[in-house]
């Protein structure tokens, strides 16, 4: 055999192994990195500033100190039980590693050993945190406790937690939560954690499960996504699959010179209930701080995912903002009319948020969730156009 031909047979070999490694099991990851273009936007907001959950964050220098305080809350959770030893943790988890490293979009290069390890404590850390912020007792069994002793701490903990490459699979929580649960019936993870996490997202608060089934949740991110979303989803119109023409309406400020009125639709309990009628447009209250953005980029960057998220409600709602927010003058009109609570203290801070969170983000033409309101608002003015004129 010549030269040539032995390469040919030493590739065969080399695909053939590597074909071989892929196995044949067809799963579907929950949890991935953000892509570039969109990451590029703004990095920050997609990066954990004090807690790293799962493995895409794992190892980061300047994130150590928060390792120790995993180990101690796993201690102080084991110390409460009366148990010796972390083996039945051990195991549970250790049956579920397969599952869980499915999970993930990208191979996860961890031994067995840690990534059954990781799971253990960065879970244990979730939980054990989510009942010291419900239940004061346990907060008072150790009152140095460094995550309680300022705001700043609890509202970098929840940024992390609402980061969409820094999940647990929420099986992993649920498993770990149910084997330390107690006879209280306000134990619940969901609960707990909508009640934690909606205690520093925008306004309207996220609190209300819903009915949301554990089994149906894939990580903390989606848990709030699937909240948020929920009444509004229910009064979805049924019109809106319609093919959507990708037309857009004008700004605050130009619509308001076509007669249009602005309402706080403070009743709302949904943050993306826009509803516009008899020339009003109800607009629910949003309150906006630092990281508002954060928490807006990643349930976008959630959104753009999940092929089977449609409509994809954030995704719709940022863009219909977009075009509502076109310059610092209409950011003011929507907080002098109590739609925009501002705590950035800087209108113009507001127009560059909005104006920049669609970069990168792909829309359906079908599924745009507010379809009826772009149509009706822009046959609002047209008529309104079309009556001046024929008064002049």
């Amino acid at each position: 055999m010549n030269i040539y031909g032995q390469t040919i047979d030493l590739v065969s070999i080399r695909i053939n192994e590597k074909l071989g490694c892929i196995s044949r099991e067809t799963s579907k990851p929950c949890i991935f990195r953000v892509y570039a273009e969109l990451r590029n936007e703004n990095e920050k907001a997609y990066e954990p500033q004090i807690v790293t959950i799962g493995p895409y964050h794992r190892g980061k220098n300047n994130l150590q100190e928060t390792e120790k305080h995993k180990l101690l809350y796993l201690k102080l959770l084991l110390q409460r039980r009366k148990e010796l030893s972390v083996d039945r943790y051990v195991r549970a988890i250790g049956d579920l590693e397969k599952s869980a490293r499915k999970c993930y979009a990208e191979t996860i290069n961890l031994s067995i050993n840690d990534f059954v390890e990781m799971m253990i404590l960065d879970g244990c850390f979730i939980i054990e945190l989510l009942r010291k912020v419900r239940f004061k007792e346990l907060r008072d069994m150790n009152p140095d406790d460094p995550v309680f002793q300022g705001d700043q701490v609890i509202i970098g903990i929840i940024h992390g937690l609402m980061l969409f490459e820094n999940q647990l699979p929420f099986f992993i929580l649920d498993v770990l939560f149910n084997m330390t649960k107690t006879q209280d019936p306000l134990d619940n993870i969901s609960t707990l954690a909508l009640d934690f996490l909606g205690s520093r997202l925008p306004r309207p608060k996220v609190s209300e499960t819903n009915g949301i089934s554990a089994n149906n949740v894939n990580h903390l991110l989606h848990l709030v996504h699937s909240s948020w979303c929920y009444s509004f989803a229910r009064n979805y119109p049924s019109n809106g699959n319609q093919e959507w023409s990708s037309e857009f309406i004008k700004s605050t400020a130009e619509l308001r010179e076509s007669s249009i009125k602005f309402k706080n639709a403070k009743e709302s309990t949904s943050v993306l209930d826009i509803k516009f009628e008899n020339g009003v447009m109800e607009i629910p209250p949003l309150m906006i701080e630092g990281h508002t953005e954060c928490v807006l980029r990643n349930l976008i960057a959630y959104e753009q995912y999940y092929q089977d998220t449609k409509p994809r409600y954030f995704t719709d709602y940022t863009t219909l903002m977009d075009c509502l927010i076109n310059s610092a003058k209409d950011a003011e009109i929507l907080r002098h009319c109590g739609i925009i609570n501002n705590w950035l203290g800087d209108d113009e801070a507001i127009s560059t948020m909005f104006n920049k969170l669609g970069n990168n983000v792909s829309m359906s033409s079908v599924h745009f969730c507010y379809c009826d309101v772009v149509h009706n608002v822009n046959k609002h003015c047209r008529r309104r156009w079309t009556d001046e004129n024929v008064e002049g």
